[in-house]
C-alpha cells in the first residue's frame, strides 16, 4: 500500500485538509466542520487554542489571539501572542500541526507528507516560509502548488473535454487570477497575476471604518483604542459581509461595546448591500485589471475564454459575479464550492505524487520574472544595473535557463552576482532576492565568460549557479530570502518556542477534551457569579446559555460546547465591560 500524502489549503481565513478516498477528494472534518479557522490563541490557563476555539476568544482577548497570519508569511517580523514573540512560520506551523493531527485521528494512520497550496502570486520568500512552517509541523512538504491550479485540478475531476478557464481566486487575504487550459489529461497554466495583500480582510476593514465613523458621528466616540472593542467590530463586519452575500440588508448589533460617562454604549446599524458594494468597488476594479493582465500574459483575449471558475469565500459577493459577467460576457460557474475546491485539488496532486492512478497531468507556471543585472544599453546609454531576465513570467515550471556574461576588465578577480525578481528594465526598481560573490577568477583579459544558470523547481524555489567557463570555478545559491531563511539554530529555537505551547508528550485527544471541559466549567462559574448583578433581560440569556453549555458538557458534544461557550463568553464580556 502506497504512503498517504495529504493535501492542505493553508488559508488566510480558513484552512482545510483533504485526502483521496475511493478515487474522490474527501475534505476532513475538524471539530465538526470542514473549515478550520486559521486562528491561533492562548486560553486563560496558557493552553493552546487553534481553530474555532481561538476564533471564539478573539473578541475577548485579541492580545493573545492571532488571525490572518498568512498575510505576514515571508516577512522578517514577529507577532506577539500572550506576551511572547513568534514568527509567522511558527504560527502557521501550529495550524498545520492541528490539521495533521485531525487527519491522523480520522484515518488512524500517521501522516508525514503533504502538498500545500499557496497563492499563485506568492514570492519565493513566501513559498520558502510555507515550507519552513511545514517542517516545524513535522510535515515533509513534497510539493507546493498554486491555489488556482489546485482549484482547476478539482474542477477537472468532474469535467471532460477541452476548455480555457479563468480561475478567479479571492480569499481572505490574497487575490490571484490564472488562465488555465485543460485538454485531455493535461492541466496547463498559461498566465497568472494577482496581489498578495488584497482579499476579504480588506472588505471587512472598509465595513469597520464605516462602523467607526458611525460611532464618532452618533456618540462622539472612537473605538479604535480599546482592542476588545475593535476585535468585536471586526467580527461584526465579517458577519455582515457574509450575510450581504445572500440578503440585501444586514443588521449589525453590538451591545455594551463601549462605555461613556459610566453608561454603556450600544451599536445598532443597518448596512445595505448597495452601500457595502460602494465601499469595495475599487477593490473589484483592481481584480478586473489583474484579469486582463493575466490574459495578456497568456497571449489570449476575452473571446478565448470558455468558463470562469470562482475560488475563495469572498467570491460569493454578488458584486464580483456581476462585474465579471459584465466585463467578460461569461456567467461564472458556481457549482464548485469556492471554499473547498483548493483543498480538493491539493489532495488530487498529492495522490499523483503518491503514485495513484489519476486522470490529470499538471503543468504550472511562474508568476514572476527572475533575472540578474549587468552593464548593458538602457535608454541609449550604458547602465551597470540593466535587468537581464533569465526566467520570464508565465514560463512553465520546472525550468532551467542559462545566460553568458563576461568580465569587464583585464585580470578581473571577482564578480558580484545579484538576483532580482520583477519586470522593470532597471534592476534597482525590482526586488533583490539574493546575491553572491565569485572570487579567484582566472588572470585573463577582459571578456572571460561567466555562465549563469537559473533553475526554478516545482515548488517555485529558485537555484542560481554561476561558473567561470575557462576554469570551472563555480558558486551556487538557493534563493531563500535572507530575511526569512530559517537556519538550523533558528529552526531549533522555533521548535522550542512552539513546543512550549503544545501538549506534553503522550497527551491525547481525551486530555485535550478535558482541557476544553475545564475551560467550559470556568465559564459557567463566571456566569453564575454575574447572575445576581446582571439586568433582568441579560440574566435570562445567562441562564439559558449556561444550561446549554452544561447540557453539551454532559453529552460530550464538542461542537455544541464550542458554540454555547463562544456565545456565553461574549455575553460575559459585555456584562464585565
Amino acid at each position: 500500500m502506497s504512503e498517504i500524502i495529504i493535501g492542505i489549503d493553508l488559508g488566510t481565513t480558513n484552512s482545510e485538509a483533504a485526502v483521496i478516498r475511493d478515487g474522490q477528494p474527501r475534505i476532513i472534518e475538524i471539530d465538526g466542520s470542514r473549515l478550520l479557522p486559521s486562528v491561533v490563541g492562548l486560553a486563560d490557563d496558557g493552553a493552546l487554542l487553534v481553530g474555532q476555539s481561538a476564533r471564539n476568544q478573539y473578541a475577548l482577548h485579541p492580545e493573545r489571539t492571532i488571525r490572518s497570519i498568512k498575510r505576514r508569511m515571508g516577512e522578517d517580523v514577529k507577532v506577539k501572542m500572550g506576551g511572547k514573540d513568534y514568527t509567522p512560520q511558527e504560527i502557521s506551523a501550529l495550524i498545520l500541526r492541528y490539521l495533521k493531527k485531525a487527519v491522523e485521528g480520522e484515518l488512524n494512520e500517521e501522516i508525514s507528507k503533504a502538498v500545500i497550496t499557496v497563492p499563485a502570486y506568492f514570492s519565493d520568500a513566501q513559498r520558502q516560509a510555507t515550507r519552513d512552517a511545514g517542517k516545524l509541523a513535522d510535515l515533509e512538504v513534497v510539493r507546493i502548488i498554486n491555489e488556482p491550479t489546485a482549484a482547476a485540478l478539482a474542477y477537472e475531476a468532474d469535467h471532460t473535454g477541452q476548455r480555457t478557464i479563468l480561475v478567479y481566486d479571492l480569499g481572505g487575504g490574497t487575490f490571484d487570477v490564472s488562465v488555465v487550459r485543460m485538454e485531455q489529461d493535461v492541466t496547463e497554466v498559461l498566465g497568472s497575476h494577482g496581489n498578495n495583500h488584497l482579499g476579504g480582510d480588506d472588505f471587512d476593514a472598509r465595513i469597520v471604518e464605516h462602523l467607526v465613523n458611525h460611532l464618532k458621528d452618533v456618540h462622539g466616540l472612537d473605538p479604535s483604542l480599546p482592542p476588545p472593542a475593535m476585535a468585536r467590530l471586526e467580527r461584526a463586519a465579517e458577519a455582515a459581509k457574509i450575510a450581504l452575500s445572500d440578503v440585501p440588508y444586514a443588521q449589525i448589533e453590538e451591545e455594551y461595546l463601549l462605555e461613556r460617562d459610566g453608561k454603556p454604549v450600544h451599536l445598532s446599524l443597518e448596512l445595505d448591500r448597495l452601500e457595502y458594494e460602494g465601499m469595495i468597488d475599487s477593490f473589484v476594479d483592481e481584480t478586473l485589471e489583474a484579469v486582463h493582465t493575466a490574459l495578456q500574459g497568456a497571449g489570449l483575449t476575452v473571446s478565448d475564454l470558455d468558463e470562469i471558475l470562482l475560488v475563495g469565500g469572498a467570491t460569493r459577493t454578488p458584486l464580483i459575479q456581476r462585474r465579471l459577467e459584465a466585463d467578460l460576457g461569461i456567467q461564472p460557474r458556481t457549482e464548485v464550492d469556492p471554499d473547498l475546491c483548493v483543498a480538493a485539488g491539493s489532495a488530487i496532486q498529492a495522490s499523483v505524487i503518491a503514485g495513484h492512478q489519476v486522470a490529470s497531468v499538471l503543468v504550472d507556471v511562474t508568476p514572476y520574472t527572475f533575472g540578474t543585472s549587468a552593464i548593458a544599453d538602457l535608454n541609449g546609454e550604458a547602465y551597470p544595473y540593466t535587468f537581464i531576465p533569465l526566467i520570464r513570467k508565465n514560463t512553465a515550471i520546472p525550468v532551467t535557463k542559462s545566460e553568458a556574461f563576461s568580465t569587464t576588465y583585464d585580470g578581473q578577480e571577482a564578480i558580484d552576482v545579484t538576483i532580482y525578481q520583477g519586470e522593470d528594465q532597471d534592476a534597482l526598481n525590482n526586488t533583490e532576492i539574493g546575491s553572491f560573490l565569485i572570487e579567484g577568477l582566472s588572470d585573463v583579459p577582459a571578456g572571460s565568460v561567466i555562465v549563469t544558470t537559473f533553475s526554478l523547481d516545482l515548488n517555485g524555489i529558485l537555484h542560481v549557479t554561476s561558473r567561470e567557463k575557462c576554469s570551472g570555478l563555480e558558486k551556487h545559491i538557493r534563493i531563500e530570502n535572507a530575511t526569512t531563511r530559517f537556519e538550523q539554530q533558528e529552526m531549533a529555537a522555533a521548535r522550542e518556542r512552539i513546543g512550549a505551547l503544545l501538549p506534553s508528550h503522550g497527551e491525547d485527544a481525551d486530555t485535550g477534551a478535558q482541557r476544553k471541559n475545564v475551560q467550559s466549567l470556568a465559564l459557567i462559574e463566571k456566569a453564575e457569579r454575574l447572575m445576581d448583578i446582571a439586568p433582568a433581560e441579560d440574566k435570562e440569556d445567562l441562564v439559558d446559555l449556561t444550561e446549554q453549555l452544561r447540557d453539551a458538557l454532559s453529552a460530550g458534544d464538542i461542537g455544541a460546547q464550542q458554540q454555547a461557550g463562544g456565545e456565553l463568553s461574549d455575553l460575559i464580556f459585555y456584562l464585565d465591560s
